[in-house]
């Protein structure tokens, strides 16, 4: 039996709930029928810690001086570029740096990125749930 795509989505989706005769739970109920709401899914009981992704750790290090190598393919001119700055904004797909000596922004690109330096401690730690995380 072929799996059915819900509207005509082809990347998998979540879990739709059901009752437990297996129909699909009514929209707008809010609370799942007696019986309870089944979803194939085991749902933690308390949050996970969020997890370290380039731009979160970026952006924990704002205004620290960063060396920054980024690599382009298939470029004739230059594959390999190396940017030196201070570390303005990060995003999931880009980091924006700025040359103090000469005021010049750069844009970069994620998918380029091949690592980044730092002459000075980064800071690494999340503060959770108001508390100050943990400190060395």
């Amino acid at each position: 039996m072929a799996q059915q795509v819900p509207y005509g989505y082809p990347y998998p989706a979540y879990p739709v709930p059901t009752t437990g005769m297996n129909k699909p739970m009514p929209i707008g109920t809010g609370f799942p029928p007696a019986g309870g709401l089944q979803t194939g899914v085991n749902v933690p009981s308390q949050l996970p810690m969020e997890e370290s992704y380039i731009e979160n750790i970026l952006r924990l290090n704002l205004g620290k001086m960063a060396t920054i190598y980024m690599t382009y393919e298939n470029n004739s001119q230059w594959n390999a570029k190396i940017f030196k700055g201070k570390l303005e904004a990060a995003g999931r797909d880009h980091i924006i740096i700025s040359d103090p000596a000469t005021g010049m922004r750069y844009l970069l690109l994620m998918v380029n990125l091949d690592y980044i330096t730092f002459d000075e401690e980064l800071q690494y730690m999340y503060p959770y749930a108001g508390g100050a995380g943990p400190q060395r």
